[in-house]
């Protein structure tokens, strides 16, 4: 076993290789539901200012964009998820010097990044318009917020690989005092923009470029406060080619799942596009309760990457497949439980959004026809976290790109063209997570959980 200094576990950090299984994904699970619900609380508060104080186009403009954003956050993300596996494995290992040089070589990773996707993010900008058959009315105000967001888009990639390099180690606390601060920030600037200076969709682009800028810098600076491995310090930036190569490999698949996922959900937005700004409206506040209903198995699965690399880190693979199962059922209790009020209030959930009639109408029936479904994402979620936990990120992408990505589009396709109503065109997203839970089932109790993992090698770094 490697050797670890004293003090290189903070008093922020939490060792999961031991102790009440349930304790400790409760109690890193609750900081993450509650942070990531501040998260969608801000992203909804834009919506929401829009669609009451701007207008119903505006309102369609920036909740049909989400797509489009995810596809590039999503594509980080699956990075940071590498090498947060990769750290999580090794704390739970006590490999104090590979975690310290994977610290630095993310940090220069995520800097690269963020140059290339707003670079790209600008050029590709009017091409992803057309590709998600922005109508003509509301194409001046969807540009202008792309352009902003991501002008911005540093402070939220290295907010995100600040807050999954503190989640390896057990912090999950931290990332959510910051998101706290993001999102009253958040709606402070949206209110005054808007209803102050009158700026309208710019405005509130700009409070959330401003807002997760802060963030950033917070959880940044908490990483070079750190009194523990995960320490970051500008003259120990260096990039570490052999472990780079590691987060590549275990992010690349990750990423790539999540990136084509969202890029197949810009055509299945086109979809819903097609008939028309009321549509897209409902269907804009049908998705902010998508988010919340998905948050419990998102949250939940984060956890579950952790717990899995740290027991894994030292050799604990029974323990890691029972906080398996302890997370599915974590996460499938509290998921029914959001489910119920929003079936029973699904018209004035909706209403909260937008008043016009046709909107809600649309909102409406997504939230009745899509919400049970809900428990199903656990599934998925969790065993395709407990999978990259383990080093095995290639399976999740092949399952959730083929469930996701190929099942949906040729189900789209046919669809349009057999029965082109809302609902069924709807209802290709539940119909894929019906699928890819059943093949994760098969594959997760068919292979050994350790069966990728790789610990490493000093004597190459």
């Amino acid at each position: 076993m490697f050797g670890i200094k004293q003090n290189s576990i903070s008093r922020h950090s939490m060792d999961m290789t031991e102790g009440s299984i349930t304790r400790q994904l409760v109690a890193f699970a609750f900081p993450l539901l509650i942070g990531n619900l501040f998260q969608q609380l801000y992203n909804t508060v834009d919506t929401w200012v829009v669609g009451n104080f701007v207008s119903d186009n505006a309102f369609a403009a920036v909740g049909s964009m989400g797509p489009i954003v995810n596809m590039f956050i999503g594509f980080f993300l699956g990075f940071s998820a590498g090498a947060g596996a990769l750290i999580s494995q090794n704390f739970g290992a006590k490999n104090e010097d590979a975690i310290e040089k994977l610290v630095h070589t993310s940090m220069i990773m995520t800097f690269a990044i963020g140059l290339i996707f707003t670079v790209a993010g600008h050029l590709l900008t009017p091409i992803l318009l057309n590709f998600a058959k922005i109508p003509e009315e509301v194409w001046p105000e969807a540009k202008t917020y792309l352009s902003i967001y991501f002008s911005g888009i540093m402070g939220l990639v290295f907010y995100n690989m600040g807050a999954a390099i503190l989640r390896a180690v057990g912090d999950s606390k931290r990332p959510f005092y910051f998101l706290v601060v993001c999102a009253v920030m958040n709606t402070v600037l949206d209110l005054l923009f808007v209803l102050v200076f009158g700026m309208k969709v710019e405005g509130v682009a700009w409070a959330t470029v401003i807002s997760q800028g802060v963030s950033a810098v917070l959880i940044v600076i908490s990483l070079m406060r750190s009194d523990s491995c995960i320490r970051f310090r500008l003259k120990k930036l260096k990039v570490n080619w052999h472990l780079l190569g590691r987060i590549i490999t275990l992010g690349i698949p990750s990423a790539l799942q999540v990136s084509i996922t969202s890029f197949s959900n810009i055509f299945v937005q086109s979809y819903i596009n097609a008939f028309g700004p009321s549509c897209m409206s409902g269907y804009t506040a049908y998705s902010k309760i998508d988010m919340l209903l998905f948050l419990p198995a998102q949250s939940v699965s984060l956890a579950t990457t952790t717990f899995v690399g740290q027991n894994l880190g030292c050799g604990q693979e029974k323990r890691a497949r029972k906080g398996v199962t302890n997370s599915i059922l974590l996460s499938a209790g509290v998921t029914g439980v959001l489910m119920i009020p929003v079936l029973i209030f699904s018209g004035d959930v909706v209403r909260f959004f937008t008043s016009q009639a046709e909107s809600i109408r649309y909102g409406t029936l997504f939230l009745r026809y899509i919400t049970p479904f809900y428990l199903l994402t656990c599934f998925t979620q969790v065993y395709a976290s407990a999978l990259r936990g383990a080093g095995n990120s290639r399976a999740p992408m092949v399952i959730m790109v083929s469930s996701y990505v190929v099942f949906r589009q040729v189900y789209l396709f046919i669809m349009s063209r057999v029965w082109n109503e809302v609902i069924p065109i709807a209802m290709g997203y539940p119909l894929g997570w019906i699928l890819c839970c059943g093949i994760f089932v098969l594959y997760y109790y068919r292979t050994p959980l350790d069966r990728y993992f790789k610990p490493v090698d000093n004597s190459r770094t």
